[in-house]
C-alpha cells in the first residue's frame, strides 16, 4: 500500500507545481537555517574526550578572598592556580595522574640556514599530560618522571612543525634551538588537536595546540614566563622570583580520578589543603575550593556563548514559522481537493486511507524540503567563513550524522505541519461533495 499512496502523493504534487514548490522551500530555508546554527554549536559545543570527560578533573582554590573575588566567575573563583598551589598539589600526589601546565613562547632557531628563526608556541607541563589526554604520538614518545624530576632539556613537537623542520622525516634524538638553548626532540606528536583546546581555556578556547611540548622543571628553571594570561591582585615587582613567591594566578591544573571514592577523597584532601593554607597565616578567609570535571568546566568557561545559544533558538523559532506557512500551505492544497477526496470516500476509501496518503504526501515534501535545507546548510556555513575562526570551520563541516539529523527533521516536522490539514481532508463529508458536484 505504501508503494500506491506514494505514487498519488506524487501525482498530487504534480497538479500544482507552484504551490509544491513552495511548501519546498519554506520547509529548505527553516532546516538551513537551523541546520546552520545547529552543526556550530555541535562543534563549539562538542565534548573533546567522551570516554574520559568525568575522569579528568580542575582543582580550584581560592587564591584571593572575598575583597578581590573575580568578578566573571559565579563562585567567585579563580580558574588558575598560582605557582605555589600548583607546585603543593604535584608533591602531594593526591590523584593518580596530575599536572601542571602553562603557554609560553620561544624563539625558534632552525639548523637549515634556508629557515629564518621564528616564534614557536610552547606549553611547559608534566608527563601526565600525554596520557591523561590520550595524545597520540608518530615518533617516539613523552619524557618520563625522571626527566621532570632531573630538569633534563628535552621536548616533544608537533607534526606540523616537524613536517616544517624535518620534512616530517622521524626527527627523534635531533635537536632544536629555542631562546639559544639546545633541547633534544624524544617524540613527535600525530595529528592532534582537540576542539575546543579544554587544557587551556585562559586565551583562545579554540586555539590550535602548542607547537612545542617541554617539562615544567625545565621551564621553570630557565625562568620562561607565561604567555597566557597572568591575574594578579597585589604582586609585588620582584622579578620572576616574586612572581613564584605571589598569588598570581597563571597555571593550569588537571587531575585524573578514575572513581567515585577518587573523586570524593580528592575533594576531601583540596578542602583540608586550604584550610591548611588559612591555618598557616597565607589566607586568612574561610577555605572555598571546587573541583570539576571536563563537561562542567566548559560549561563554567562559557565555551559556547550565551550569544550563540540564542542564536540557535532564533533559528529553530524561525523553523517553527516555516512549518506554520507550510501547514497553511497545506490546508490550501488539501482543502482545494476537497471533492476529490469525497468520491474516494464515496467509493469506500476510509479516514485511515485519506490520512495514510496526505500524510505519505506530507512526508515527501520534507524530503524535499530536507534535501533542500542539506544545500542551503553547506550554503550557510560556507558563508560564515568570514565570520567564525579557521579551527571552527575545521568542525562545522556537515557530516552523514547532521544530514541525517536534517532530513529527519524535515520530515518530521513536515508531517507535524500536515497533521491538521490531513486530519481536516479525511473528514471531508462525501455527501456535501457530491452535492456540490
Amino acid at each position: 500500500m505504501f508503494n500506491y499512496y506514494f505514487g498519488l502523493a506524487l501525482r498530487s504534487l504534480r497538479r500544482n507545481p507552484v504551490l509544491t514548490l513552495l511548501m519546498v522551500v519554506t520547509i529548505g530555508v527553516g532546516i538551513g537555517a537551523s541546520m546552520t546554527t545547529l552543526t556550530v554549536f555541535r562543534a563549539m559545543d562538542a565534548d573533546p574526550l567522551p570516554h574520559k570527560s568525568r575522569q579528568l578533573f580542575v582543582p580550584q582554590i581560592d587564591n584571593w578572598g572575598p575583597s578581590e573575588h573575580n568578578a566573571e566567575s559565579a563562585d567567585k573563583l579563580e580558574d588558575q592556580l598560582s605557582y605555589i598551589d600548583a607546585v603543593a598539589l604535584m608533591r602531594a600526589h593526591a590523584a593518580p595522574h596530575q599536572m601542571a601546565s602553562y603557554a609560553t613562547l620561544f624563539a625558534l632557531t632552525p639548523a637549515n640556514s634556508d629557515l629564518m628563526p621564528f616564534k614557536a608556541e610552547g606549553r611547559a607541563t608534566f608527563t601526565d599530560f600525554f596520557s591523561m589526554f590520550d595524545v597520540p604520538f608518530q615518533y617516539g614518545g613523552p619524557w618520563g618522571s625522571a626527566e621532570d624530576e632531573s630538569h633534563t632539556p628535552v621536548v616533544v613537537i608537533n607534526q606540523e612543525l616537524n613536517r616544517k623542520l624535518f620534512g616530517g622525516a622521524n626527527s627523534v634524538g635531533r635537536s632544536i634551538n629555542l631562546d639559544d638553548h639546545d633541547y633534544r626532540i624524544i617524540g613527535v606528536l600525530a595529528a592532534w588537536n582537540p576542539m575546543p583546546r579544554f587544557y587551556d581555556l585562559t586565551n583562545e578556547n579554540f586555539a590550535k595546540t602548542a607547537q612545542v611540548f617541554l617539562p615544567f622543571t625545565v621551564a621553570i628553571e630557565r625562568q620562561m614566563g607565561s604567555w597566557g594570561n597572568t591575574n594578579c591582585t597585589n604582586r609585588n615587582d620582584g622579578g620572576w622570583q616574586g612572581l613564584l613567591d605571589s598569588n598570581c594566578v597563571w597555571i593550569q591544573f588537571w587531575v585524573e580520578l578514575p572513581t567515585p571514592k577518587a573523586v570524593n577523597d580528592y575533594r576531601v584532601w583540596l578542602n583540608n589543603y586550604a584550610t591548611e593554607q588559612q591555618r598557616n597565616g597565607r589566607f586568612n578567609w574561610p577555605a572555598h575550593t571546587k573541583l570539576r570535571d571536563l563537561r562542567d568546566w566548559l560549561s563554567y568557561e562559557h565555551v559556547v556563548s550565551d550569544e550563540t545559544r540564542i542564536l540557535v533558538l532564533v533559528s529553530f523559532s524561525f523553523l517553527l514559522v516555516c512549518i506554520l506557512n507550510a501547514m497553511g500551505l497545506m490546508l490550501a492544497k488539501f482543502m482545494g481537493r476537497a471533492a476529490d477526496i469525497g468520491v474516494r470516500r464515496a467509493l469506500g476509501a476510509s479516514r485511515s486511507a485519506i490520512l495514510a496518503q496526505c500524510l505519505i504526501e506530507a512526508g515527501v515534501v520534507g524530503l524535499a524540503g530536507g534535501l533542500l535545507g542539506v544545500v542551503l546548510t553547506v550554503l550557510g556555513l560556507w558563508a560564515l567563513r568570514g565570520v567564525l575562526s579557521e579551527q571552527i570551520l575545521e568542525l562545522t563541516n556537515l557530516d552523514p550524522a547532521g544530514v541525517g539529523i536534517a532530513l529527519l527533521l524535515a520530515i518530521a516536522a513536515t508531517i507535524v505541519a500536515g497533521l491538521y490539514p490531513t486530519w481536516r481532508a479525511a473528514h471531508v463529508q462525501p455527501a456535501w461533495q457530491l452535492k456540490a458536484q
